[in-house]
């Protein structure tokens, strides 16, 4: 019987969806992808096949679960299978490069950004920006890696001589402009199915949580927005959006791009200017904000997969 399947690394992340799932009663499995076997003799079992895979599955030990979930999406798609948030999704999940890349393809703007590696091409490539203060971040991130606030080069070298600088795990270091919200927050835009559900506004307030989830309150302080509260309020809000022509473009750039469930996050500075800076293909929910606008994905999404389950039973029976 085909079912739909759940490819992750992290069972924190993945059990809000499979509550919604079993809630309505779908057949499912779940692959916890950090280590395993593609057997290319053999063709995968039939189904809707969902990547949750991580750019930050190396801080939990699962250092090569994006390499072995690269090569079970191209098994997949060699075979035919439904796949969502496909090979091309887990390529831009991994590189903010690619990211940015895509995005600006779409008319849609970002922060002036530098990519080196090696430490003193790092500093090289700050001198090159010329934009004070600035940020560093990894290109392969998720969870804040490796961002960090300067008001000089010399900070940076400073920061670079430290024994212990976390290198980032592809090497690949970024290097950009620090966009400043004058309001101190950030806006984070839900798509499921390559659809608009809603936007969620983020306090940054007291540093930005990159991770709406209950299970990951990290607390970095280090991020491209403001950092002076001006009054208290809810660190995670839906809000309205009235970017029409953002999100015509997050949707073409999303659809071009293979994803069918993402967040994107974008930041306004004092000039009102809209910057997109980040493209998360395992996003999550805030279940405190859900509940208040009685608006909740998770069982979006999964009533997103039953649906697609029903095409792909469908077309086997035709």
């Amino acid at each position: 019987m085909a079912k739909i399947y759940v490819i992750h690394e992290n069972d924190d992340w993945t059990r809000h969806l499979v509550n919604r799932l079993e809630e309505l009663n779908l057949p499912y499995e779940t692959w916890h992808l950090d280590e395993g076997i593609v057997n290319l003799t053999e063709a995968p079992p039939e189904g809707v096949f969902y990547n949750r895979m991580s750019a930050s599955s190396h801080t939990r030990d699962h250092r090569y679960a994006p390499e072995l979930t690269g090569a079970v999406l191209d098994w997949l798609e060699f075979h035919g299978r439904k796949v969502l948030n496909g090979s091309n999704a887990l390529r831009l999940e991994l590189s903010k490069v690619k990211q940015y890349t895509a995005l600006e393809k779409h008319g849609i703007k970002t922060p002036k950004t530098i990519a080196a590696v090696g430490k003193q091409q790092i500093v090289e490539a700050a001198k090159a920006l010329n934009i004070v203060p600035f940020i560093t971040k990894h290109n392969r991130a998720g969870k804040g890696l490796g961002v960090q606030l300067f008001y000089s080069i010399a900070a940076l070298e400073e920061h670079l001589a430290k024994p212990d600088y976390e290198e980032p795990v592809d090497g690949i270091v970024l290097i950009q402009e620090y966009i400043e919200s004058p309001e101190s927050y950030i806006t984070r835009v839900e798509f499921i199915g390559g659809e608009y559900f809603y936007s969620v506004q983020v306090d940054t307030s007291e540093g930005f949580e990159l991770c709406p989830a209950d299970v990951c309150q990290i607390g970095d302080l280090f991020c491209p927005v403001g950092e002076e509260p001006k009054e208290q309020r809810a660190k995670f809000e839906i809000v309205k959006n009235n970017e029409t022509k953002l999100l015509e473009n997050y949707a073409n750039f999303l659809k071009d791009s293979g994803i069918d469930v993402a967040g994107i996050e974008f930041i306004r500075n004092a000039k009102g200017e809209v910057f997109t800076y980040d493209v998360n293909t395992n996003t999550n929910y805030n279940p405190d904000a859900e509940a208040k606008e009685e608006k909740y994905a998770m069982l979006q999404l999964a009533k997103f997969l039953g649906q697609e389950l029903e095409k792909v039973t469908a077309q086997k029976v035709n």
